[in-house]
């Protein structure tokens, strides 16, 4: 698959050359004083010459990377010497967030040989690599580190192909300091002596789901092939939090999708200032421990990151431009295995939620925006990250539904599911291969030509910014809708009817109904004088919550409202979590705010900067009209 255009985020020979295995040698030190510290080693990568006139491999890097010698440990010609034949290298410029790593090798390789390359280097300063001072973590008593990938990061991590297009198995070698305890992506794990963690990754995965996190943390058992990972001091809340509840979930998804492949289905809670949601790394699950509400409320966040073991982690795009292969496939299979476990209405609840956060991107880009497609041109240069939006999860997610809505049949849609996850395992696709899949799938579907049905061609799809030419039907989402409607109404009238209010229970709301009770109120925002106020007092169910998803839209309403008397909470919350999804709204809020919010700005950004991921430092910056460091 994936030979369909190169990809422009990429340096690194790929077409060429293929990559067989990575191993990484690494023994990571912190700093003394706080900030980044290192990681020193040797990547070792097993390649295979593709084509006669290959020319000499050339790999991703990032100025961050000190790379101190390259050598050939075994190729064209056989062995090298022990400690291999060391090898020209050349670091050239790419783009702002990469660079080009250029061997010479002693002579031209064939078609079809095989050589191992290592590369003694050291890395700590780049975007991928995040150090935390002991202030940042939860604990507060020991300084920590990981690795995020996604999109292009990894390049800062370790040389090699840094394109989802490229996956190989690969195995790591990791020396910690005493205290320390390193985890990784990967199918197997086993502490040696010296403090030193044994990883190897047995089925072929792209460079960016490899993940490596060092810190103080431990375990819990939560399942048959389960375990949370955490700091000690969260590590009892987590694991009370997803006892049994993974298990039910990933049997779901394998009833729905096939075999769950990866073995393990493990979860790490990341310190605060982790600026993500959730990062689908094979076996082992990245979290912001925002999910950790105390009352399970949010245990169906994990949802999507298990979807992701069969979408984006077993089939992936082959390039960041059809990144919606990734998300609107897991958005969809997300939804399918919410259906299952907690009923169609409820899933259609929370799907109203992602419509609702598509319309709020398209009102602020403007729907024919560029990055509006499904398909979307990322020019030479132009960072993948700097790209992220709703769209591919919400337009993607109404894409894979109308698929579906043309099948006709859910039990035959989901049986193509498995099929397409089937004959497209452990491969990197574009929208072409997955679209002309379904049509052979469905021959009678690709006779009738639904392909080019007027107004809802796949190129259209593909190519047309703006809304989404099919929504899924949420209807049956209306019988908890509307009482959220109802009530929404009450408290947005001039001169309220406490009798009216108090007759509607909210006790056994769950999460995404409050949700959408609270957008609602958003939208209605500002509301009469007073009437926010009483809200605050009449529910503190939602004014004093833990969950985040209900913090953060409570944050928004107190700003809309210009509510100064609860600033503390925006600045509480801003305080307690990094992630951005969370974080760069409130900023906006207050940005556009009153005098007071903005001043609120200001003091809570300068206050928290330090405890942000640089990229959530940048945005926030942006927004705030400060100037931008360049990486």
């Amino acid at each position: 698959m994936a030979a369909a255009g190169r990809d422009a985020a990429s340096a690194c020979s790929a077409g060429a050359w293929s990559l067989r295995h990575l191993h990484l040698s690494l023994r990571v030190a912190f700093a003394a004083a706080g900030g980044a510290g290192r990681l020193r080693g040797t990547a070792r990568l097993e390649l295979r010459c593709e084509r006669e006139g290959a020319g000499p491999p050339v790999l991703d890097a990032h100025p961050s990377l000190a790379v101190r010698r390259a050598a050939l440990l075994e190729g064209p010609g056989g062995r090298a010497p022990p400690g291999g034949q060391a090898l020209a290298l050349e670091s050239l410029p790419f783009t702002g967030y990469g660079r080009a790593l250029r061997l010479a090798l002693p002579r031209p390789a064939r078609a079809g040989e095989s050589l191992a390359l290592e590369i003694d280097y050291e890395a700590g300063e780049g975007p991928g690599v995040c150090w935390l001072a002991p202030e940042q973590t939860a604990g507060k008593q020991k300084p920590y580190m990981y690795t995020q990938g996604q999109a292009v990061l990894n390049r800062s991590f370790f040389p090699g192909f840094d394109t989802p297009s490229v996956k190989c198995t690969y195995s790591a070698t990791v020396k910690v300091p005493e205290g320390f305890t390193a985890v990784m992506s990967a199918t197997s794990w086993e502490k040696q002596e010296d403090n030193t963690f044994v990883f190897k990754m047995s089925h072929p995965i792209p460079s960016y789901l490899i993940a490596l996190a060092v810190g103080d943390i431990v375990s819990a058992d939560v399942g048959p092939r389960s375990r949370v990972w955490a700091e000690p001091c969260l590590i009892e809340a987590a694991k009370k939090e997803y006892d049994g509840v993974i298990e039910q979930f990933l049997a779901v998804g394998e009833k729905l999708f096939g075999p769950y492949v990866w073995g393990r289905y493990d979860i790490l809670f990341m310190p605060p200032s982790f600026p993500f949601g959730g990062m689908e790394n094979p076996c082992l699950t990245f979290v912001t421990p925002c999910l950790l509400a105390g009352d399970r409320s949010l245990a169906d966040v994990i949802i999507h990151e298990i979807s992701h073991s069969w979408f984006g982690n077993l089939v992936t795009n082959a390039t960041w431009g059809e990144f919606w292969l990734n998300e609107g496939f897991t958005m969809y299979a997300q939804r399918r295995i919410s259906t299952e476990v907690y009923g169609l209405a409820y899933t259609c609840l929370e799907a109203a939620t992602g419509r609702a956060l598509l319309r709020q991107h398209m009102d602020n880009t403007g729907e024919d925006h560029p990055l509006n497609k499904l398909r979307v041109v990322i020019e030479p240069g132009v960072n993948p990250d700097d790209t992220y939006n709703e769209t591919p999860y919400e337009k993607g997610y109404c894409f894979v539904s109308y698929l579906a809505h043309l099948v006709g049949d859910q039990s035959k849609f989901d049986a193509f599911l498995q099929a397409y996850v089937n004959r497209f395992k452990f491969q990197s696709i574009t929208a072409d291969d997955a679209l002309g899949f379904f049509l052979e799938y469905f021959p009678e579907l690709k006779e009738k030509g639904v392909d080019s049905i007027p107004g809802f061609e796949f190129d259209r799809w593909l190519n047309t910014p703006g809304w989404p030419p099919y929504l899924p039907d949420l209807s049956p989402g209306e019988q908890l809708m509307k009482p959220a409607d109802e009530l929404a109404e009450l408290w947005a009238a001039n001169g309220l009817n406490m009798e009216a209010i108090n007759a509607v229970d909210i006790t056994a709301w769950r999460t995404y109904q409050l949700v959408y009770f609270l957008d609602q109120v958003l939208q209605k925002s500002p509301l009469p004088k007073g009437n926010v106020e009483r809200l605050s007092k009449t529910y503190p169910k939602i004014s004093e919550a833990q969950n985040a998803e209900l913090r953060l839209r409570w944050c928004q309403i107190v700003l809309k409202n210009n509510l100064e008397a609860e600033y503390s909470k925006v600045k509480a919350f801003l305080h307690s979590q990094g992630k951005q999804k969370y974080t760069l709204p409130l900023y906006r809020a207050m940005w556009g705010g009153s005098e007071s919010a903005r001043a609120l700005a200001l003091e809570t950004f300068s206050a928290t900067a330090p405890q942000l991921h640089v990229n959530v430092q940048n945005y926030v910056k942006k927004i705030l009209g400060l100037e931008v460091a360049e990486d």
